[in-house]
């Protein structure tokens, strides 16, 4: 039996997928979660084989971040992004932050149980769609030259959405619990890698990147 963690912070979408994946004989989803930080939790205690997971799970934890946590400490446990942003820069840190998989919420029924067996017998899987962004991407067919944006680390990019949201340092550290100094420091790093100058550039380049969605 493949035992499945569900994260999304729509109950009704929760409920959703478990049906699907439930008429499958050997899925059973053990355990649902809310957020990023609820999602760690249930792994570290369930140790599921595969976690379902969204990207943006207002406001608790994002799953960019809880993806990296989970891929690091839980590496037996695979995950696969289930999600509604069809962005070839979301799959690009949810790979590196080490997903096996990245579904979109509009794919069907057998598309997500093919992603799930596809994880769990230690290969990936990419929706279509996804796969031929990141290549189109990759190749620089897109026409867009400006990736600087990938140098950026999971928590850099978790604190430059915070920053064009217009919080300040102080709020950004007490929901990312870290100290107003390590944010400072962050933020310094994020200004020096995109080469900007302003929050004003900031929230720019997030909007053209389509940064500020999670």
């Amino acid at each position: 039996m493949i035992r499945i963690v569900l994260a999304d912070d729509h109950e009704i979408v929760r409920a959703g997928f478990k049906m699907i994946l439930e008429k499958e004989s050997d899925l059973s989803v053990v355990a649902e979660a809310a957020d990023g930080a609820q999602a760690y939790a249930i792994v570290a205690r369930e140790k599921p084989d595969v976690l379902l997971m969204d990207i943006s799970m207002p406001p608790g934890q994002s799953g960019l971040v809880a993806c990296e946590k989970i891929a690091r400490d839980f590496p037996e446990t695979k995950i696969v992004i289930l999600t509604m942003f069809a962005e070839p820069e979301y799959l690009f840190y949810t790979l590196r932050g080490g997903a096996s998989g990245y579904v979109l919420k509009n794919s069907t029924s057998e598309e997500l149980v093919a992603a799930v067996r596809a994880v769990v017998g230690g290969g990936s899987y990419i929706h279509p769609k996804m796969a031929a962004l990141l290549t189109k991407q990759l190749s620089g067919a897109d026409g867009d030259k400006d990736r600087s944006y990938q140098q950026l680390s999971t928590r850099e990019l978790e604190i430059l959405q915070l920053i064009a949201k217009g919080y300040t340092n102080k709020e950004i550290s007490e929901q990312v619990y870290l100290s107003v100094k390590t944010v400072e420091a962050h933020r310094s790093k994020i200004y020096q890698k995109l080469g900007l100058k302003s929050r004003a550039d900031l929230v720019a380049y997030a909007l053209r990147h389509k940064l500020l969605d999670v």
